[in-house]
């Protein structure tokens, strides 16, 4: 192991900076050859062995062929896209549907101009940015949930 530069622990500059948690960058290992020539490789092997492990005890299985003229009854995307899926479902005009599923992008969008309203980090502190969150989160949640069920039971989610 091969030291660059020795740090002087004298230095006065370097013990204000160690004290606030910085100037460790002055000594250490070198990245070339320690991780670059022995860890790298290890990792990269590693990975593959897990991968192909992996493959070796759990091969994906190959399904039934797809037949065009026999679609099953009930077809749902996958688990991030429930919530729009939902939307699409329950509204009868599908081209209200399709522009309530536009407002959600939209909707993302306003989220950095609804966060600088406020300069605090602190998200108690910020009650638009945090109601609009919460509010959102809960509604997708439950549309999310709801595209699980039938589509009698998916705007009371089976409750009543």
């Amino acid at each position: 192991m091969h030291i660059l530069k020795k740090p002087d622990l004298a230095d006065p500059k370097l013990r204000e900076k160690l004290a606030k948690g910085m100037g460790h960058n002055y000594y250490g290992e070198p990245a070339w050859p320690n991780d670059l020539l022995y860890i790298f490789p290890v990792v990269i092997l590693g990975t593959i062995a897990c991968v192909v492990g992996l493959a070796v005890l759990d091969p994906a299985m190959l399904g039934d062929k797809a037949d065009p003229f026999a679609t099953p009854l009930e077809i749902l995307p996958e688990w991030y896209l429930y919530p729009v899926f939902q939307i699409l479902r329950v509204v009868p005009n599908k081209l209200l549907g399709i522009t309530l599923q536009t407002l959600v992008p939209l909707g993302l969008m306003l989220v950095p101009f609804i966060e600088s309203f406020n300069k605090f980090q602190n998200p108690f502190r910020r009650p638009v940015a945090m109601g609009v969150f919460l509010f959102g989160t809960i509604v997708a949640i439950y549309l999310g949930i709801g595209a699980c069920l039938p589509i009698d039971k998916s705007l009371t989610l089976g409750l009543f």
